[in-house]
């Protein structure tokens, strides 16, 4: 199924390029700084319970495609949100009943993913991982269950095995201010070389449209021994988690507000806005108000313990009302929103934008922002960096786009490589390999056209997979150790 050529230009010659290039960086590791999977995974060792479980469920680009088709999440066996009570995980818990059955409904449907990364992405998955190169469909849906089901009762497709497989060098994963991280302390304390660490995510505790945000604050309380009913006491709180994180590995923060909006409020503004929503008196001006103080308060602790900053905002969160209600979070209905970063992001570049101690990734679901408003802000402040195409624009298409959009304003260097940002543990390798050959056919067509040296491009080839997601996020310690 896979052509060695995919992705790469049409024109011979450039297309000969990009092959040159590619070898280059086929094979480096893959450093993934932000995404979704469970560090329990890699505690436990265990077998992942069905291909179902491990390929369907985790995925809301394959249910979200599904649904869209008029497929029920009750056909796919993904359990009411009172059923499921891992967080993040569609699947959860509760065992998939008949999951031959619900396999024969992706495998029939697989048609409906023609064009798209998901494609891509599992079309590699099936080859590389598990030696299947016949098309999915109804016809051979039982023989790829069968394969699949078979090989993930051996040891290589352990979690461990399979890390190790992929050539990780580090994976990191997303995680609330209230989580104990005992299974990064597992993982650290198991012998396993692999390296998992946790990245400090703070929605449910700075977000008050968060469900149960002010049970929240107090739980932040309880366990860092400080007064979250005040102002101080709630930011010291936060500061001590940071300084957990920190110490289990942690290396980022990550920030999936709303808007990109901020604010330097005054102190006694700052607490009368955070007392308005602690009592659960705020509108959605004063919430908003507050997410924004937020993120200037982040960026104030970043400066001072260096923890790199990651801001996502710009999705309308579980639009689909009914579903929600049903089935909770994450279950495919976020829809990317228009978003202001150079009004929005003024107050806290204001205060902190001229720090080179400071790194902030910006990250965006609207495209149009990136030519006309990030990579001139990334082009200028020293503190900025641009993530990689996200969520619906992780393809090779909205990579390309990200490429022509921002490398004339901000160069390459401004930019931070690639992450997977998936729940999909399989799908990394594709993921990578993707963003490699979409940077070679990119660099190639540089070097065609003589805007670069081939000798650059594959200079910048190594950069892009490794060298800029090493330094960004500060991993080059965490190599280091290894």
């Amino acid at each position: 199924m896979l052509h060695e050529d995919r992705l790469f230009p049409a024109n011979e010659a450039t297309r000969a390029i990009a092959r040159r290039i590619y070898e280059g960086i086929e094979d480096l590791p893959i450093v993934s700084p932000h995404g979704h999977t469970q560090a329990g995974w890699f505690v436990r060792n265990e077998p992942f319970p069905d291909p179902v479980t491990l390929l369907v469920q985790p995925d809301h680009y394959i249910f979200r495609m599904l649904y869209s088709q008029g497929i029920s999440l009750d056909e796919l066996e993904i359990p009411p949100q009172r059923l499921r009570p891992v967080a993040g995980d569609p699947g959860g818990k509760t065992p998939v009943k008949d999951p031959r059955k619900v396999w024969h409904i992706f495998a029939s449907n697989y048609h409906l993913f023609r064009g798209t990364p998901s494609r891509l992405w599992l079309d590699y998955v099936f080859e590389k991982l598990f030696g299947l190169t016949e098309r999915l469909s109804a016809k051979t849906a039982d023989m790829y269950y069968d394969t699949i089901e078979s090989k993930l009762r051996t040891p290589d497709f352990l979690p461990r095995a399979l890390y190790e497989r992929f050539g990780i060098e580090v994976l990191s994963t997303t995680d609330s201010p209230l989580d104990s991280l005992e299974d990064h302390k597992a993982v650290r304390e198991s012998g396993w070389k692999g390296r998992i660490l946790p990245t400090f995510r703070p929605d449910a505790t700075v977000d008050p449209a968060v469900p149960g945000f002010q049970e929240n604050v107090a739980a932040l309380g309880k366990l860092t021994g400080e007064d979250t009913a005040s102002w101080s006491g709630y930011l010291r709180a936060l500061a001590v988690r940071r300084q957990y994180f920190k110490s289990m590995g942690a290396t980022a923060t990550d920030h999936g507000h709303p808007t990109a909006r901020t604010a330097d409020l005054s102190e006694s503004k700052a607490e009368w806005v955070f007392g308005k929503v602690l009592a659960g008196e705020a509108d959605a001006e004063h919430e908003e108000l507050f997410r924004a103080q937020m993120l200037t308060e982040m960026a104030r602790m970043s400066l001072e313990d260096g923890l790199v900053m990651q801001i996502h905002p710009g999705s309308v969160r579980n639009h689909n009302a009914q579903l929600y209600a049903k089935y909770g979070r994450d279950m495919g209905a976020d829809i990317p929103m228009p978003t202001d970063y150079v009004h929005a992001l003024k107050p806290l570049l204001d205060r902190f934008g001229n720090e080179p101690g400071l790194s902030i990734i910006l990250f965006t679901l609207d495209e149009t922002a990136f030519g006309r408003e990030l990579a001139p802000l990334a082009g200028h402040y020293p503190c900025l960096r641009l993530g990689p195409p996200w969520w619906f624009f992780d393809s090779p298409e909205g990579m390309r786009r990200f490429r022509e959009l921002v490398t004339e304003t901000a160069g390459f260097y401004n930019t931070v490589g690639f992450n997977d940002d998936t729940r999909a543990f399989l799908s990394i390798p594709a993921r990578h390999d993707v963003a490699r050959r979409s940077d070679a056919a990119f660099l190639a067509r540089m070097v065609a056209e003589h805007l670069l040296d081939e000798d650059e491009a594959v200079e910048l080839a190594q950069e892009l997979t490794v060298g800029l997601v090493r330094k960004a996020y500060k991993l080059e310690a965490v190599r280091s150790k290894e």
